[in-house]
């Protein structure tokens, strides 16, 4: 195991690599690539490589990107991209088609402002626009995480039990351009955790239909299959994290990630880098005696809700930092947590680091003071808007 200072582009990129050369004595790797700010990086981190039984293919687009994805996975490649904001939105007909075709792609986003106008910042906006479309979704913390969170999605996306499409979430430069201390295992390790990838639908000799036409009630089972599989992903990460534990000897962190929750007043609920903010926040208020907590959403579909309603079970304030906007609603992870409190649970949602902008400890206080001196929730507040 080596520790290397590296960009969370890099991170990623690299786990995809070290994950692709594992699957050498099976049907090998295959990435399809378009670039795109901020994570054009990775891509050319990747064309760099040497992956033994692979190919890097740079296409004219993100949508054939994922169409390179899904021609390959189809086969029994282990199959990785990486894009960004609009260039998600471009890759949707196909992204949606890989999670329907219950292919076990893995493609880590560089969290980015959908333009127009043009923004090249990070924003949740993107990834979120495809939380229904049957993707299992991470959102990452740190450049450890981004690492550790690609392997993982493959050795999740991979198994029998779920067979679907693993999208892990990086914040665009907060993570993808910044340079962390990352823990690099052996290739001999990665190999360990994951084993050949054996696709039990894969097109090959024997004949078989891959999106065929579907009838009214087929169109049902195969949904109806589909939230069977998100459902399982509970149970298969948890030995997931056993195995990650075993193997490179660190964990691999929860769905949810509570801190200093246990007998808090106050929950402050977040995704991704704010919460490392959040957390500095709840440290300094304790030491005044005021009982707040954090709650971290790692993992947005399946959806944590049995997790979450625990940590909520005995707070009656929480408020929910969004880094996105659901246009005439308000935040999407606010929408989502919502209705997993107890009656009479006073939640408050907050709009904050929208296109990039800083989210401050100053700005986490005010929202603290806000939803203390509430009797009600209000429509979404928009905080630091114009500074």
């Amino acid at each position: 195991m080596n520790t290397e200072m590296i960009s969370g582009n890099h991170a990623g990129a690299l786990a995809a690599v070290l994950a692709g050369r594992a699957n050498r004595t099976g049907r090998g790797f295959c990435s399809g690539v378009y670039p795109i700010t901020p994570s054009s990086e990775s891509m050319e981190f990747l064309c760099q490589q040497d992956i033994h039984k692979g190919h890097v293919v740079r296409v004219e687009s993100e949508q054939t990107a994922m169409g390179i994805c899904i021609g390959a996975s189809s086969t029994g490649a282990r199959t990785f991209t990486t894009t960004s904001s609009n260039g998600l939105i471009y890759m949707v007909e196909n992204a949606v088609a890989a999670a329907l075709l219950r292919l076990p792609v893995v493609m880590m986003v560089g969290n980015r402002t959908i333009g127009p106008p043009w923004n090249i910042w990070a924003d949740h906006g993107d990834s979120l626009m495809l939380r229904d479309s049957g993707w299992v979704q991470l959102y990452c913390g740190d450049n450890q995480e981004v690492f550790d969170s690609i392997l993982a999605a493959f050795r999740l996306a991979e198994d029998p039990r779920v067979l679907l499409p693993v999208m892990v979430c990086q914040e665009g430069f907060i993570l993808s351009h910044t340079m962390m201390p990352t823990a690099i295992p052996e290739q001999e390790q990665v190999d360990q955790f994951l084993p050949p990838l054996n696709l039990p639908h894969r097109l090959g000799s024997s004949p078989r239909t891959l999106g065929s036409f579907d009838t009214p009630h087929m169109t049902e089972v195969h949904r109806w299959q589909h939230h069977e599989a998100m459902a399982s992903v509970w149970d298969v990460y948890r030995e997931t994290q056993k195995s990650f534990l075993e193997v490179f000897g660190r964990s691999l962190p929860d769905p949810i990630i509570p801190y200093r929750a246990e007998d808090a007043d106050l929950l402050i609920v977040s995704m991704g880098t704010i919460a490392e903010t959040v957390n500095s926040v709840v440290d300094r208020a304790r030491s005044r005696g005021l009982r707040l907590g954090s709650v971290r959403v790692r993992m947005l579909r399946p959806f944590p809700a049995e997790l979450l309603s625990r940590v909520f079970s005995t707070v009656r304030r929480i408020a929910v930092i969004d880094r996105d906007i659901s246009f005439g609603f308000g935040g999407v992870l606010w929408g989502e947590v919502r209705g997993f409190v107890q009656p009479g649970t006073i939640v408050q949602n907050f709009i904050a680091g929208i296109g990039g902008g800083d989210v401050r400890p100053e700005h986490i206080e005010e929202m603290v003071s806000d939803v203390f001196a509430r009797e009600a929730a209000s429509e979404p507040v928009f905080v630091g808007v114009g500074e």
